[in-house]
């Protein structure tokens, strides 16, 4: 159904439709969430009462730091019982800026959230990343522990994250490259694997370089744009979030989260310019937003390694339909951070134009977990550069390769199976079809049904160390 935008004041629920197999009914069947043939994502309940910023000092004209106007704010609405939040029509730069329950920040249109970069109102803190305790510097805007928090309204947020984020050099032109070279000649490596830095103590952190206080190497600690951490019932609509210094979207260990008509957008050569990171959350619609970003767009994760599995918490009953992916490294990603586990997924009616990869399941032996009882219908893809799908377990990236491995931990084993796609079109692709697993573990991938799908593709597949793939009524088209 279409996702109506609008003011919440009361609850509404989201009827999804689950796939087919379900192994968790039985441990969930006394979830409220949960309805027979489906399950419900809840929506934010938000009193009916107005703060406008400007408060007292405001500034919106981008030269002024409106900070403390716009934390006061919404502070008095969260000391009020909640209420929605305004900001109108203007330019308003401000440091970082924490949301409380029952809050709905709604930006009019007009308005744009323009965040600031300077140690002193961004400190370090310990937090999670990729599913493991990281030092990050604090998110521009956030919510911790909060419960109905909502991002709502048509103007735009964004994280200034050139000033923070490395840069490629075969990501841009020269004539880019010359000009990031007048702002900073700090880089590393040589020619055309040159990486630059805005700063020196940037590259210093991503060098390894010893020091004795992270504050030293505070640069290189970029922090994701909008978090929502521990929090119930979350809603992001109808906004633009872009430019951010990391990823850009990142609820965490969240329950019943809706993204909807919004767009997420980072620049080609944003580096980790992630979209949507929906890692260890449960309950979650992502629908009608278009996304257009530097690395994977909608991806689902639930942490990395030992570390992760030490909690039990996996991504599971999400559904994702009428989005549009133009630019990213993939379009619809699992992993390659799935070590809780990713499954209940169902992804519909989506379109990826011009993506690297188009579907992309990515993991490597260390990860541990299991991706299961996913569900993708009715994709479109064109031009995709490279794999249309994949599977692989190869996502190595620090891991000790398996082939070096004597003996495989059976917790470290990372497994795909019960996923299912069905009418699947790709218009160009390098490679149709892509399945690497364990060549010591074949079954770690298994149980792969792909049917009644069309792929145009200079190379039909390669499946390697898999078992029980089904390709149904498949039609190939060599280009």
């Amino acid at each position: 159904m279409a996702a109506p935008q609008g003011r919440i004041t009361e609850t509404e629920e989201i009827k999804v439709q689950k796939s087919e197999k379900d192994p968790g009914t039985d441990r969930r069947k006394n979830d409220p969430a949960e309805r027979e043939g489906g399950f419900q994502v809840l929506l934010p309940r938000i009193p009916d009462r107005s703060f406008v910023v400007p408060g007292e000092g405001a500034l919106k004209d981008g030269m002024g730091k409106n900070t403390q106007a716009i934390q006061q704010t919404i502070d008095r609405a969260a000391e009020a019982g909640g209420g929605r939040v305004i900001l109108p029509a203007g330019i308003w730069y401000t440091g970082p800026v924490r949301l409380h329950s029952r809050i709905d920040l709604h930006l009019e249109s007009g308005a744009v959230l323009l965040f600031s970069k300077s140690q002193e109102e961004y400190p370090l803190v310990r937090t999670d990343f990729e599913g493991m305790g990281a030092l990050r510097t604090v998110s521009p805007l956030s919510a911790e522990d909060a419960e109905d928090v909502a991002i709502t309204g048509s103007g735009i947020i964004d994280g200034s994250g050139q000033l923070w984020r490395p840069v490629k050099r075969f990501k841009v032109t020269e004539t880019e490259w010359r000009r990031l070279m007048g702002q900073s000649e700090h880089v590393l490596g040589a020619e055309d694997g040159q990486i630059w830095f805005p700063t020196a103590s940037a590259r210093a952190g991503a060098a390894g370089v010893p020091c004795e206080d992270p504050a030293q190497q505070y640069d290189y600690y970029r922090p994701v744009m909008v978090q929502f951490m521990r929090c119930r019932r979350v809603l992001v609509e109808g906004v633009t979030l872009q430019n951010s210094p990391a990823w850009n979207l990142h609820p965490c260990f969240c329950e019943h989260v809706t993204v909807r008509n919004a767009v997420i957008r980072n620049p080609y050569c944003a580096q980790n310019g992630d979209g949507l990171d929906l890692e260890s959350c449960r309950y979650a619609e992502i629908a009608h937003t278009s996304f257009d970003v530097g690395d994977d767009a909608i991806c689902l994760k639930s942490g990395k390694g030992a570390e992760a599995r030490r909690l039990e918490f996996p991504t599971e009953y999400v559904d994702i339909h009428d989005c549009t992916v133009f630019h990213g490294h993939g379009g619809f990603v699992v992993g390659s951070e799935m070590s809780r586990g990713v499954r209940h997924v169902r992804v519909r009616n989506c379109s990826f134009l011009g993506t690297d990869v188009g579907i992309r399941f990515k993991s490597a032996y260390g990860r541990g977990g299991v991706v299961e009882d996913i569900l993708i219908q009715d994709i479109r893809m064109t031009n995709i550069v490279r794999e249309a799908v994949i599977f692989t377990m190869k996502y190595t990236l620090g891991y000790e390769k398996p082939e070096t491995v004597s003996s495989l931990v059976q917790e470290d084993i990372p497994y795909f199976r019960d996923i299912v796609l069905e009418r699947i079109v790709c218009l160009g692709a390098e490679l149709a079809l892509c399945v690497e697993g364990l060549s010591q573990k074949e079954d770690s991938i298994s149980k792969i049904t792909i049917r009644d799908s069309r792929f145009a593709a200079r190379r039909r597949d390669s499946i390697l160390y898999a078992q029980r793939i089904y390709l149904e009524n498949i039609k190939y088209e060599q280009i």
